[in-house]
């Protein structure tokens, strides 16, 4: 029964904008995602400058806001805001070129961004977009009459403790299911339906234990090879992320995600020619 801690790190990206990355580039290890970020600051000088125009090439992109908000813009004609609990989903395809900037200049912000890997077949299609407002994202108890476990879906599904939770975004890469849990007062739960997937939980307030093995704040549990899986803790916050490994080769450089590191060269010349978006 497989079950791995992996630490995120402090990074930045955009133009300076301070993160806790998680990510599996150079062995795939998080197949078929990416890598996960984590914005959580009060300072406005960590996340003020936001993310300026840049392009993206073989991925798709999930944004959840907790706290604050970012408004997206594109070569598409796309124009987004999402504030705390909303959601927005982009799938880059061929080539997509946006901005994320933050819709405030001060207090508190908290948010996620996901990447997961487009399959080879699909990294070519054309780009799409899709705002996920509060209307279609509500906290779900778990269970009858249970206030101690709340979950928000936005993507696939979860099956926990013999029920099956569904978000609005279905037919992603590799099946995969995103979701937030809260959990406190000593709440304990099985996730269920996990054969042949990877499940991978990132803790961003508390404390949790997996199957017995502890896990602190602002690190990723990976599980594979297990049926279910038992998840209890006094009090925390997490993101669970499900999915069907692609099992594909992984050539990465910046924005771009591709199979070959010569369509890596081809996305880096399509965007210098002004042509990635074609």
């Amino acid at each position: 029964m497989p079950i791995k801690v992996i630490p995120s790190h402090p990074s930045s990206d955009g133009a300076g904008v301070k993160i806790q990355r998680t990510h599996g580039f150079q062995n795939n290890a998080l197949d078929p995602f990416l890598m996960l970020d984590e914005i959580r600051s009060d300072n406005p000088d960590d996340y003020g400058a936001g993310f300026p125009s840049h392009p993206h090439r073989g991925i798709e992109t999930l944004t959840y806001m907790r706290n604050g908000g970012f408004v997206h813009q594109d070569h598409m004609g796309n124009r987004g805001e999402i504030s705390s609990g909303e959601s927005q989903w982009m799938s880059a395809g061929r080539g997509v070129i946006h901005s994320e900037m933050p819709l405030q200049k001060d207090g508190f912000m908290h948010g996620f961004q996901l990447w997961i890997n487009l399959p080879a077949a699909d990294k070519m299609k054309a780009a799409d977009y899709r705002d996920l407002k509060q209307s279609e994202l509500p906290w779900q108890p778990l269970g009858n009459d249970n206030d101690n476990i709340e979950i928000k879906v936005m993507a696939g599904h979860f099956d926990i403790s013999g029920t099956r939770y569904q978000g609005p975004l279905q037919s992603l890469p590799g099946n995969a299911a995103v979701a937030d849990l809260r959990l406190s007062a000593g709440t304990e739960l099985m996730i269920d339906d996990l054969n042949s997937k990877t499940l991978l939980i990132y803790v961003y307030e508390g404390e949790i234990t997996v199957d017995g093995k502890a896990v602190s704040v602002q690190s990723m549990v990976k599980v594979t090879d297990q049926q279910e899986l038992s998840l209890s803790s006094p009090s925390a916050g997490v993101l669970l992320l499900s999915g069907i490994p692609l099992g594909e080769p992984v050539a990465h450089y910046g924005p771009f995600v591709m199979n070959t590191q010569q369509e890596i060269e081809q996305a880096i010349s399509d965007y210098q020619q002004g042509i990635l978006t074609d």
